[in-house]
């Protein structure tokens, strides 16, 4: 069962924490289910960019994003190279590194 190792982040996971994963699971419905609620303002629909995140290690082990989520992540802050959103990031069969950005576009925050 793959790992997903993710980065300390101040509010949503201040020391940081290992999780277990699914192959198959999203990096957002791994993390929910472990305690870390990254934020998904469109509900995992692929409509916005609350839920992006910068996989540090393992990028190349996941399916690759579609024109959508690419289009969607030309809109995230702090994009780079290794951005995903995690609601569309499908974990596979090798361990992750992955840092959730400290801030993202969404106005209003709600909870989920």
């Amino acid at each position: 069962m793959p790992q997903i190792i993710i980065l300390p982040h101040a509010e949503l996971c201040p020391t940081g924490q290992v999780i277990e994963a699914d192959a198959g699971q999203t990096i957002l419905d791994a993390a929910k289910a472990n305690g870390i609620d990254i934020e998904h303002a469109c509900e995992k629909s692929c409509a916005c960019t609350t839920c992006h995140v910068i996989v540090r290690e393992g990028f190349d082990s996941m399916i690759e994003s579609d024109e959508l989520e690419d289009d969607m992540l030309d809109k995230a802050w702090g994009l780079e190279p290794d951005s995903r959103l995690s609601c569309q990031a499908v974990v596979a069969d090798e361990n992750l590194v992955v840092e959730i950005p400290k801030y993202t576009i969404n106005i209003v925050s709600e909870a989920h």
